[in-house]
């Protein structure tokens, strides 16, 4: 049977017949505002992109499958090999070892001193099935050196092994503030270093240009993007003037990015550091090459509220690296917040990647995104944006300079800054926890509750900065039920807020949603009811709740005849602090007249009016 092109029977659509449609939509509203969405960059996201003509393909290192890496992050080396091992066995193809001390360790971390500890915690680890990745912050030559020779005892050829020795002392500096040398001594190790392992016929990638310390401290990704091509271009310069060449330098490096819940900007920032470097590489005089990218799912996105979430967001940000070209994800478990997590958290996150590699083949495609309107538009506008920045990062004398002065932890700050309000605000909402909220959730499960990230005696510095926060999104919110918790403990009941629903079910249902979750946001709990059409009752119902707050909910039409009434009972009852769901409108001097103090509504500052609610509740 012939194929049927039906397409080609009907006339093709225009941009200019799409957009008379949503003009009717619009009803004379501003298409800017409505329908173009900005980044923190502000790139412009616009909702209708045409096919991309030309587009060039993102290739990975090697075709195919991404490597699934997990993370080795317990103490006792012992424990943390019979876990690695259980990874191993159900099809994880590459360790991430993160030791005590590392800023990734979160307080946790496998204890390696010496090279038996090292061995202990990669007991029964066939080094040349998998690919290795070391994550040891500013103690990173010194577990590298011990992992070499752990190799060499157990009679590995280096040429053989796939190995990340991860070494970054510019992420060090930005994580941890200081370097116990000056850089030209950190570039002369550098060299020494590379030397040595190129002489013992390794050819992996010794040193690492990590986003992480950007990204956690609140960098757009173009900020992100460019730190980590000023890292990159850093380590080709330091390793050049140890005598090593271009070639054997840039081969020598890889590169870290951070996979978030964005998709279209994650599937796009990974596929524009690929273009970058090839671009530094052409400024090189050095004919470009696919590099080594991992990814590692957001400790900035990841929540202790409603943890269940941060599964669905470890699978979009999963999703989008692999789709933007990632050689190799590790994904943090879903407790990671909470504490060290256990058996039960790692084969989730080592299954979300099986899931989508074997059940859904994201693999099998090559670039998927290439072509499409949308992620092009996204992965030029990321190109552009952060080369500029980078451009500037090098005016100022290259990213160590910048982070002396601390430039660029200012220019993060900015972003940080904005970030804040739009959570605040809930412009940029987290389920689970300023959105559809459980106060009544149950505990986790984690190995060990969270410990104090553990510092290292620097001894005298020689080079200082201010170091760069590690701040997750929802720390704010969790804050505010943090006191919602204690004050439970306290008193055996949460804070409580009566809704003051007037009038039938169909006119106060929406905004009594609305003020549930929001409140609850913050810990405070919501008493429902089905609405109330005689002050009497609304008077004893709140007297019953034993609640300290009250908010009146209902449609704009109810409040012009019931509010006023209402809140001179809810007043009468013992409510000072009334609130209302909705803008006050005309009618805010009357409400303000009645005791109505505060209002509630889409875009108001969330965390200072639960704040304040949250005082008032635990009075």
């Amino acid at each position: 049977m012939d194929d049927l092109s039906l397409a080609a029977d009907f006339p093709q659509a225009t941009r200019e017949q799409w957009l008379k449609l949503v003009e009717g939509v619009l009803k004379g509203a501003d298409f800017t505002k409505k329908l173009v969405g900005r980044t923190h960059d502000g790139i412009e996201i616009q909702p209708l992109y045409p096919k991309a003509e030309g587009a060039a393909r993102i290739a990975r290192e090697e075709a195919g499958r991404w490597r699934v890496s997990q993370r080795v992050d317990h103490p006792d080396p012992a424990k943390a090999n019979e876990l690695a091992l259980i990874d191993l066995e159900n099809g994880a193809d590459a360790l991430t070892l993160v030791t005590r001390k590392a800023p990734a360790a979160r307080g946790f971390g496998v204890r390696v001193d010496n090279v038996d500890d090292l061995d202990k915690a990669l007991s029964g680890v066939m080094l040349d099935l998998i690919h290795l990745r070391l994550d040891a912050g500013g103690n990173g030559r010194v577990v590298a050196e011990q992992l070499i020779e752990l190799a060499e005892k157990r009679g590995h050829k280096l040429a053989d092994l796939s190995l990340d020795l991860g070494m970054d002392p510019i992420g060090g500096l930005a994580s941890l503030g200081i370097l116990s040398v000056e850089w030209s001594e950190v570039s002369a190790r550098m060299g020494a270093m590379l030397k040595s392992l190129t002489e013992k016929g390794f050819n992996g990638r010794a040193f690492m240009a990590d986003g992480r310390p950007y990204h956690e401290a609140g960098a757009s990704e173009a900020q992100e993007l460019a730190a980590v091509l000023a890292t990159g271009v850093s380590y080709l310069r330091a390793l050049e003037a140890q005598g090593h060449s271009l070639d054997a330098a840039r081969n020598a490096l890889s590169f870290l990015l951070v996979a978030d819940a964005d998709e279209f900007l994650t599937v796009a920032k990974f596929r524009a550091l690929r273009r970058l470097w090839a671009q530094v590489e052409q400024a090189c005089g050095l004919e470009p090459k696919p590099i080594r990218l991992h990814a590692e799912t957001a400790w900035r996105m990841t929540t202790k509220r409603d943890p269940w979430v941060n599964m669905l967001r470890a699978t979009v940000a999963t999703f989008s690296a692999g789709i933007g070209g990632a050689d190799a994800i590790t994904v943090l478990p879903f407790t990671a917040a909470l504490g060290l997590p256990d058996a039960f958290a790692r084969r989730v996150a080592r299954n979300t990647q099986h899931i989508l590699l074997e059940e859904s083949n994201l693999w099998r495609v090559a670039d998927p995104a290439a072509g499409a309107g949308g992620f092009e538009a996204l992965t030029d506008a990321l190109c552009e944006k952060a080369w500029s920045l980078f451009q500037e990062i090098e005016r100022e004398g290259g990213i160590i300079e910048c982070l002396k002065a601390g430039t660029l932890q200012n220019r993060i700050a900015t972003v940080r800054a904005q970030r804040e309000k739009a959570i605040a605000t809930r412009k940029e909402p987290i389920t689970g926890t300023s959105e559809f909220p459980n106060i009544h959730e149950a505990d986790v499960t984690v190995l060990m509750p969270p410990a104090a990230p553990a510092s290292e005696d620097a001894g005298a510095a020689a080079v200082s900065i201010t170091p760069l926060p590690s701040i997750r999104n929802a720390e704010a919110f969790e804050r505010l039920r943090d006191l919602s918790d204690a004050y439970h403990a306290k008193t055996g009941a949460r804070p409580k807020v009566f809704l003051a629903n007037l009038g039938p079910i169909s006119a106060f249902t929406a905004r009594a949603t609305f003020a549930k979750n929001f409140f609850e946001a913050g810990g405070i709990e919501a008493v429902m009811n089905d609405g109330f059409s005689d002050n009497e009752k609304l008077k004893q119902a709140f007297i019953e709740s034993k609640a300290k707050l009250s908010c009146i909910c209902s449609s704009d039409e109810i409040y012009e005849s019931h509010a006023i009434d209402a809140a001179k009972t809810l007043r009468d009852a013992g409510s000072p602090p009334i609130y209302l769901a909705g803008r006050p409108g005309e009618r805010e001097e009357q409400l303000i007249g009645v005791g109505i103090t505060t209002y509630i509504f889409a875009g108001c500052d969330t965390i200072k009016v639960l704040s304040e609610a949250l005082e008032k509740a635990c009075a």
